[in-house]
């Protein structure tokens, strides 16, 4: 079982910058797969962006180039560095764990992107 506990969202402006944390019960280089998803209003959950254990990292071509996932095993927080924001990153951002083949959702946090 992992609790995950997202922090760091709010109200920004486009291209401004915000950074995502989740804090993960479980030490995470024992979490094979940790991640960021998001769900706008009205539509599906989506991939953001995920990082494996052995440093592999995929990003929805969405925010490549702009969006930076990274893994603290120290503080066993997984974060997201969102720069250049844009009004259509407006979402629900979640937190994503794979352990033992199971996922692991944190409860969310809202990211709104308005001028």
């Amino acid at each position: 079982q992992v609790t995950l506990v997202e922090s760091g969202g709010g109200l920004v402006q486009p291209g401004d910058s915000l950074r995502l944390s989740c804090a993960a019960s479980e030490h995470i280089f024992r979490i094979s797969v940790m991640g960021w998803y998001r769900q706008a209003p009205g539509k599906e959950r989506e991939l953001v962006a995920y990082r494996t254990l052995a440093g592999i990292t995929v990003y929805a071509d969405s925010v490549k180039g702009r969006f930076t996932i990274s893994r603290d095993n120290a503080k066993n927080t997984v974060n997201l560095q969102m720069n250049s924001m844009k009004p259509e990153d407006t979402a629900v951002y979640y937190c994503n764990a794979n352990y033992h083949n199971s996922d692991y959702w944190g409860q969310g946090t809202q990211v709104t992107v308005s001028s």
